[in-house]
């Protein structure tokens, strides 16, 4: 991942100032995810909230775990594994997924969200989505070969 040691600061604060409001920003990501792509729906139960924690939790962890790579990446690829194997979910959808947590972020993060903020966390978000895609298309190929 080429992130600037500017970059990895950017999202490790912006994120910071997120976290506290962490569920008005989960309500922000699926209503737009939702909005984007009304046929995501299905894929999520119909009582949100424990999924709203999960996914809070879940980018708390990569961004804290982007200064170590070594144990992140793993768990990236496993995430991924699930997401292809159990949700289906297919490359085109993490696109929509990006754009949803773009705009939360610019909505929860207000007047301190600028293009370096932009431009940091979508170099984030493509190098985490290509390894869960990456790890995805490596299982969905293993169980058609089986």
């Amino acid at each position: 991942m080429a992130l600037t040691p500017e970059q990895l600061t950017l999202v490790q604060s912006s994120w910071a100032k997120v976290v506290p409001i962490a569920g008005t920003a989960a309500d922000l990501f699926y209503g737009k995810l939702f909005e984007l792509d009304p046929a995501l729906r299905p894929l999520f139960p119909d009582e949100m909230a424990d999924q709203k924690k999960k996914l809070m939790t879940m980018i708390s962890f990569a961004v804290e775990g982007l200064t170590n790579l070594e144990e992140l990446v793993p768990k990236v690829q496993d995430l991924g594994r699930r997401h292809a194997t159990y949700f289906e979910v297919t490359p085109p959808m993490y696109d929509t997924v990006g754009a949803a947590l773009l705009d939360t972020l610019e909505k929860g993060l207000g007047d301190s969200w600028d293009e370096e903020h932009k431009e940091a966390w979508t170099l984030v978000y493509g190098v985490l989505s290509k390894t869960m895609i990456d790890a995805g298309g490596v299982e969905k190929e293993t169980k058609t070969s089986e």
